[in-house]
């Protein structure tokens, strides 16, 4: 019976999150520390981290260099967690280097989780290509995270911090920026989002106690342009950032350009370090990033409803979500199908996007942590009736699947109309296998 790499990595004894660093410590010691010889830009952060690693990516691949990308969780097949210039690894390759960390793994006395091997197979892999650089997605929190098995990184960047995970993580941003901030060592150069002054206080220590440069975006220096929708039906965002002017990206939310203003800071600080990223290569890169299931319009077809999905999973992300429909879809109701996973601040997000709201389905996302579309549907009433003053306009429909669901909006939508899937990447990538058939 051949091996299956993506069945033993999920394995359901270890795909708990165990928090810590020796298993993985261990594990990549046995494997012969591969995370030495690579280099690092490690990302940490609660929103935009997977759009600032994609616009990095990107960059550092125009620049010509081998970039490895390292993300979670992923839309549609699991291969798209491990990139080498924008490629997936390949299902030989996964084999090959998951049968190699599995032969270290099982002789060990506590077996590593599930993201631990996977970011051990990672490591291997880019290893193994040759990676001049590797881009590395913290998966939750930072400091307890298996990414930060690595010693100091090129650079350590702090994306947006919000309040997610807060049963793991903490209750307050200062506690949440304190594991975030775990990912700083001396000896890089950290970049940060420009935070909330109780976490960037925390930062701010993070970075004077390792003895490192703190650089952190000039929001004022940006100026965002409108989406160009073009003759081929191809839409881009148009922006200029300090001395970069008509930068245009494919990545439409409204958020997106101070996201890849974090991401150029960061080849700012890789060129002092000795880094050959030049201008074009930044241009280049901003321009062909892509990073699916963020504000992604998916289907815009004669006939038929726009469609877009975005993988908003908490207040902030519902707010971005808001913003960016109203900037690209003015005056327009959308349709929302959301799913959600239980343990998200649902409540908030039904109130942040209620007043824009033009219809709802329910729909429960395939994973153990989902919230069942009827205990969805029931808050959303009660969201309604909050909100909006009236709970006879909120009247939720329950979707048994995606299929379903997507079937139950268009009818709401019709023709003309807008939809938009939210709430979970876990129901965003069900949608696009839908509309991708």
């Amino acid at each position: 019976m051949s091996f299956d790499p993506i069945a033993y990595i999920n394995e359901p004894r270890w795909l708990e999150s165990r928090l810590g660093l020796d298993r993985i410590r261990e594990l990549l010691d046995r494997l012969g520390r591969p995370q030495d010889r690579l280099k690092f830009v490690h990302v940490a952060g609660t929103n935009g981290k997977g759009s600032t690693c994609a616009y990095l990516a990107s960059i550092l691949q125009a620049a010509e260099l081998r970039t490895g990308l390292f993300t979670s969780p992923y839309l549609i097949t699991f291969e798209e967690r491990i990139r080498v210039d924008g490629a997936n690894i390949t299902l030989d390759e996964l084999t090959e280097a998951t049968l190699l960390v599995k032969g270290q793994a099982e002789a060990m006395a506590d077996h590593p989780t599930e993201f631990e091997l996977m970011t051990a197979v990672a490591l291997v892999h880019f290893v193994r290509r040759g990676c001049d650089i590797v881009v590395l997605e913290v998966g939750l929190g930072g400091r307890l995270d298996s990414t930060n098995a690595i010693d100091a990184p090129e650079a350590a960047v702090i994306a947006r911090i919000g309040l997610d995970h807060t049963k793991l993580l903490g209750t307050t941003l200062a506690a949440i920026a304190g594991e975030k901030a775990g990912i700083v060592k001396p000896g890089s150069a950290v970049v940060s989002w420009p935070q909330d002054a109780e976490a960037m206080a925390v930062v701010e220590q993070a970075v004077a106690a390792a003895g490192d440069t703190l650089t952190v975006p000039d929001f004022a220096c940006l100026n965002v342009g409108p989406v160009d929708w073009g003759a081929s039906g191809a839409p881009a965002r148009s922006f200029s950032y300090g001395r970069f002017a008509d930068l245009r990206t494919k990545l439409l939310g409204s958020y997106q350009p101070a996201n890849a203003a974090l991401a150029i800071e960061v080849t700012e600080a890789l060129r002092t370090r000795g880094w050959a990223v030049d201008d074009d290569a930044v241009r280049q890169g901003v321009a062909g990033a892509a990073w699916p299931g963020r504000f992604e319009i998916v289907r815009a077809g004669e006939g038929e409803p726009t469609v877009v999905v975005d993988g908003g999973h908490n207040p902030q992300g519902a707010r971005a979500l808001v913003d960016s429909l109203a900037d690209v879809f003015p005056g327009r109701k959308p349709v929302f199908i959301m799913g959600v996973l239980e343990d998200k601040d649902y409540p908030a997000m039904l109130e942040t996007v209620m007043p824009l709201v033009g219809g709802f389905v329910a729909v429960t996302p395939d994973n153990p942590r989902a919230l069942s579309a009827d205990r969805l549907a029931r808050a959303i009433r009660w969201t309604g009736q909050d909100v909006l003053g009236c709970s006879a306009h909120m009247r939720p429909l329950v979707a048994r699947d995606m299929a379903d669901a997507l079937a139950k909006a268009r009818e709401l939508a019709g023709a003309d109309g807008l939809i938009c899937a939210f709430g979970s990447l876990y129901s965003v990538g069900a949608l696009k296998e839908q509309l991708e058939g």
